[in-house]
């Protein structure tokens, strides 16, 4: 009796063990990430799972029970181009958008076309499914820079801002996201620039993807197998 006490502490120690290694890696290395809207299409789609490096924005360790996190290693900052995930600014939840412009920058937005820097961006990942345009407004340049940093500027304007935008200059230590998708995306335009303490990783690759019927609510959602229209194999182990 003894003896099945003392191997049954022993399981129960190694597999303790192996659950704090696992979690460790999953705080700091890699995570798992499900793309639950259509806000990046044709790039990444929903039901795409990517597999997310942790490490090349600095390390950080999750306070338990809050949504702080202690940074452990500084990483760099996002280039212009990589995708991105983070943590979104206003609520507790994990976004995926791309990285288009970085501190200093100077951001426009004209008739849907990207300028940074006053030079036209080549961006043939972006994709425009409406083909009307909204026209945006005329104000001063720093009365509008004010309103897009503290993210009142959709509230003052609401759409407008999404087809004619800026200019904006992003600030020290803020990157100014977008999604792919540009007619159908929450990103920078609507809720202002993205600090770096948000940051969580950038996607590897693909490691599974299926088609869950459209987009959905919760996280969560993705997950109801029975609703699956399809497994798409071709898109499994594709880089991004």
């Amino acid at each position: 009796m003894n003896a099945m006490k003392g191997r049954l502490k022993r399981e129960i120690y190694s597999w303790t063990i192996v659950i704090i290694v696992v979690l460790i890696l999953r705080a700091i290395f890699v995570e798992a990430y499900v793309i639950p809207t259509a806000s990046m299409e044709k790039t990444l789609l929903i039901g795409d799972a990517l597999l997310v490096n942790r490490f090349i924005y600095g390390v950080k360790l999750p306070i338990p029970f809050s949504t702080k996190q202690i940074p452990i290693i500084p990483g760099r900052m996002p280039l212009r181009g990589e995708i991105i995930v983070f943590r979104y600014p206003f609520e507790n939840k994990d976004f995926v958008k791309r990285c288009v412009a970085v501190q200093g920058d100077t951001v426009q937005i004209v008739n849907k076309v990207l300028y940074v820097n006053n030079v036209e961006v080549d961006e043939p990942y972006a994709r425009h499914a409406d083909r009307s345009t909204f026209r945006g407004i005329i104000a001063d340049t720093r009365a509008y820079q004010e309103k897009w940093e503290s993210a009142q500027l959709f509230d003052l304007i609401g759409v407008q801002v999404r087809d004619n935008f800026g200019p904006v200059v992003v600030p020290s230590d803020y990157i100014f996201a977008m999604g792919d998708n540009r007619d159908n995306s929450a990103d920078s335009r609507f809720w202002g620039p993205l600090h770096k303490r948000y940051l969580k990783g950038k996607p590897l690759f693909i490691y599974f993807s299926f088609d869950p019927g459209g987009e959905v609510s919760s996280f969560f959602e993705v997950f109801k197998v029975w609703q699956w229209k399809s497994i798409r194999l071709t898109r499994i182990g594709e880089v991004i």
